[in-house]
């Protein structure tokens, strides 16, 4: 009787099956995650003790109406862009980034004109931001 001798085939592990589960657990992670882009806003805010402050000599005014207008030092801008913003803060500022940024804005303004204003302070790399205010009747 003749035997055959059975070969021994070594084990194969399939790996495709693997790769497909890696790849939707990453793709999973990829979608599931909030990006969420942070700034930062440096304000130093002035304390009000009920007398009107001294204007600085030198100083820089944002303006904005209640429709969302900018004038930076009584002057129009054309357009509330924010590279226009910083274009017309950079005419007047030159390289003084140690002046003192006042962000003038009317009750009915929208807050994203007072953000936009603030933003392109600091990205100008300005410190001293203030911002005013009117005396009420009742402290007059």
């Amino acid at each position: 009787m003749k035997l055959h001798q059975q070969r021994v085939e070594e084990p194969d592990l399939n790996l495709t099956p693997l790769i497909d589960v890696v790849f939707l657990l990453l793709i999973f992670f990829m979608v599931s995650t909030t990006f969420e882009k942070e700034s930062e806003l440096s304000i130093e805010l002035p304390t009000a003790e009920g007398d009107a402050s001294q204007a600085a000599p030198l100083q820089i005014e944002i303006s904005i109406d209640s429709k969302g207008n900018y004038a930076i030092n009584n002057e129009r801008i054309i357009n509330s862009q924010l590279s226009t913003i910083k274009a017309a803060v950079i005419k007047i500022a030159g390289d003084k980034r140690d002046l003192p940024l006042v962000i003038s804005a009317d009750g009915n303004a929208s807050h994203q004109s007072v953000v936009v204003a603030m933003d392109a302070a600091r990205q100008l790399g300005f410190k001293h931001l203030t911002f005013a205010t009117r005396l009420s009747s009742e402290d007059r």
